[in-house]
């Protein structure tokens, strides 16, 4: 009789194990995204290079979610972001933002990052992007 009691407290520590992990993960790529600044190095429209765009720009992370875009040393407008690493996954939004900061906009597919860079795709029926931030 004790056994199936065992069983389904051994599956509930499992199961908060993983949650245990999944949470020290996100924190530790959280720590990755927030301390320091991250550049475009590399970003397409629509097979049009516009990375020149991006040249003046830095992107600093928080915690609290919020993200600074900061032209020519100053804050030019701050959006919001978040991610999910189940399915590799990040969005932002900077609201009322113009060009080039607008086009990061939207949900975008992380296809491969290190603890310095993330590469990013954004697909939908009216716009092809691709992207790389590099940490400065």
């Amino acid at each position: 009789m004790k056994r199936p009691f065992y069983c389904v407290l051994l599956l509930l520590q499992l199961s908060g194990c993983k949650k245990t992990i999944e949470h020290i993960q996100e924190q530790k790529i959280l720590d990755i995204m927030v301390n320091g600044q991250w550049v475009v190095t590399k970003f397409t429209l629509n097979g049009t290079d516009m990375t020149p765009s991006f040249s003046s720009y830095r992107f600093q992370y928080y915690r609290n979610m919020t993200v600074d875009a900061i032209h020519n040393g100053t804050t030019e407008t701050t959006g919001q972001w978040d991610g999910d690493i189940g399915t590799r996954s990040t969005w932002a939004l900077f609201a009322n933002a113009a060009p080039p900061v607008s086009y990061l906009n939207g949900t975008w597919q992380i296809t491969n990052n290190t603890l310095t860079y993330v590469i990013l795709i954004q697909a939908d029926a009216s716009n092809n992007k691709f992207m790389r931030l590099d940490k400065l």
